[in-house]
């Protein structure tokens, strides 16, 4: 048997190691989960004689993937339910028949889910739709922007909403054009419904048992392994979440290295506990807070200071929907400052991310903490000035990778083409010197990160071929860094991850073709051969 500490050599026909200067190595040792030494193969044989070796080929090597900004606890729920993406269902008719085939296995009174739907791609449903679909049975389709949702008749009875329901604050319940109850329920009218980490009250869905989560994580943490993740955070946990992934770890099933932002609503728990930014290991790590402020970019509702493009789009005045007062926003990230914390803030629109930057300021001038670098979460819409105020701060923006490539034309016809010039303005961010890190917010965006690279390469719609703000396009070798040393950065782990280098975690993808050499519009199809975290194979491809 061979020693523990004995390195295994890996070599391939190109390694993107990402150390900064000179030539590429040809091989890298991983020795107790970790790059012990890069090199050419017969420098590294020499000095590890007897070392076994595996030869990738003719592949080429990234270091592992780390989506910055991504749900893996929600995706744990959402796997257990309908998948109503336009993936899966290409038109409304073929959603309601999903949904009504789930209805003839379901008991009669059970909630009928399902998420991912995309009114864009598939078409608009109403209460009444589903209604038909589900006549005896509450349902609940959750947009794929996860900020608003549609119920039927029978879920808003099940809910306590009528027409004289008040809205809760930072939500809505949309109407129909005679006024009446459309079935949607609208940011803060969903979360307390559905997201248990943001919810204030009880919900009456069903929560899954943990035993069923449990068994939705560990799909979800195949399925991004398959994709290339190695690390993640997961952006909105709260303390069963937190139960869930430590279950995971502690059955040694946990392979997926993941940070967490705890809800803002659950923040009391680990100030009780001392738990906070950096607590815990390479595995398992407390990232920071998550709180929000306005609406979503594919559900028309972010916060903006001038109106959309498209007169549908964004509420009753156009401009979106602030989720959380100003008051409340400022002492949020008062309190987590003060803290010594790292607080991420959801904030699309340009007007919300003003706010958020009058928040962090206001809170280094109380107390200044040199060196805590706070996030902006998506940090879609910016411009001149936002950027100033994020580089003067050391703020980390974590911007949508892929929603470019997954969108496509419909955010010229929502936003505008001059505002789409300075949406996921990753080019912007790296000129500027603002940290940017790589994110896909699935389920509200495609999980693939090559995908997303390819997005930020190419700025064009992977369907329609539009071109949405292409002066934002990024070069490949920036949009991988982006989505390694960037989100590294984001999570405070970029001394150790990140890089094929000796002291790195032996986080590495072996990909069928290199990144920065493929055609930009094929670099999401390029085939993910195998997957490694701390030196350890968690996914090969099936046909080798």
């Amino acid at each position: 048997m061979i020693d523990e500490t004995t390195p295994v050599l890996h070599r391939a026909a190109h390694i993107v190691s990402q150390r900064g200067s000179g030539p590429e190595p040809e091989a890298f040792a991983v020795a107790e989960g970790s790059i012990r030494a890069t090199g050419p193969v017969a420098e590294l044989r020499d000095r590890f004689p007897g070392a076994p070796e595996v030869d990738h080929g003719d592949a080429t090597v990234i270091p592992g993937l780390n989506d910055a900004h991504i749900h893996l606890a929600m995706a744990a729920t959402d796997l257990l339910h309908l998948d109503l993406s336009a993936a899966a269902v290409a038109t409304t008719d073929a959603l309601l028949a999903t949904v009504t085939a789930e209805a003839a296995r379901t008991a009669p009174g059970e909630w009928i889910r399902g998420s991912r739907y995309d009114d864009a791609k598939t078409g608009r449903i109403t209460r009444h739709d589903l209604d038909r679909a589900a006549p005896d049975h509450p349902a609940l389709v959750v947009h794929v922007a996860g900020h608003w949702g549609v119920v039927n008749s029978t879920g808003l009875r099940a809910l306590g909403i009528d027409e004289d329901t008040p809205a809760p604050d930072g939500g809505d319940f949309g109407r129909d054009a005679d006024g009446r109850l459309d079935g949607r329920l609208i940011e803060r009218a969903l979360m307390n419904v559905v997201y248990p980490a943001t919810a204030r009250g009880d919900s009456p869905l069903t929560p899954s048992s943990p035993q069923d989560r449990l068994r939705g994580l560990l799909r979800a943490q195949e399925l991004w392994h398959a994709a290339g993740l190695t690390s993640i955070c997961d952006a909105l946990i709260a303390p069963d979440d937190i139960a869930l992934l430590r279950t995971a770890r502690d059955q040694g099933r946990l392979t997926m290295r993941t940070g967490m932002l705890l809800s803002i609503d659950h923040y009391a728990k680990a100030q009780a506990l001392g738990v906070g930014s950096g607590f815990g290991d390479d595995l398992l790590r407390f990232v920071g807070v998550k709180a929000f402020l306005d609406g979503a970019i594919g559900g028309r509702t972010c916060l903006l200071a001038e109106p959309y493009a498209d007169p549908e789009c964004g509420g009753p005045d156009g401009h979106g929907l602030q989720t959380t007062s100003t008051e409340e926003l400022f002492a949020q990230v008062r309190e987590v400052h003060a803290d010594g914390n790292r607080i991420g803030v959801h904030a699309n629109g340009d007007s919300a991310i003003r706010l958020v930057l009058d928040a962090f300021e206001a809170a280094q001038r109380e107390t200044p903490r040199p060196g805590l670098r706070h996030r902006i979460e998506h940090c879609t819409l910016i411009d001149d000035g936002i950027l100033a105020r994020m580089k003067a701060l050391d703020a980390i923006a974590v911007p949508f990778a892929g929603y470019a490539g997954y969108h496509g034309g419909a955010l010229n016809t929502w936003y505008g083409t001059e505002r789409t010039e300075r949406m996921f303005a990753h080019r912007s961010f790296l000129d500027a010197g603002v940290t940017v890190a790589g994110s896909s917010d699935y389920p509200c965006g495609p999980y693939e990160p090559l995908l997303g690279l390819q997005s930020m390469v190419t700025r064009e719609g992977i369907e329609d071929g539009a071109k949405v703000g292409p002066t934002q396009r990024v070069t490949a070798a920036e949009a991988l860094r982006i989505f390694t040393l960037g989100s590294a950065e984001a999570e405070g782990t970029a001394h150790h991850k990140g890089r094929i280098a000796p002291g790195h975690l032996a986080d590495f993808v072996v990909l069928g073709e290199n990144p920065l050499t493929a055609d930009p519009h094929g670099i999401a199809a390029i085939p993910v051969r195998a997957t490694y975290v701390g030196g350890e194979c968690v996914h090969e491809e099936a046909t080798r």
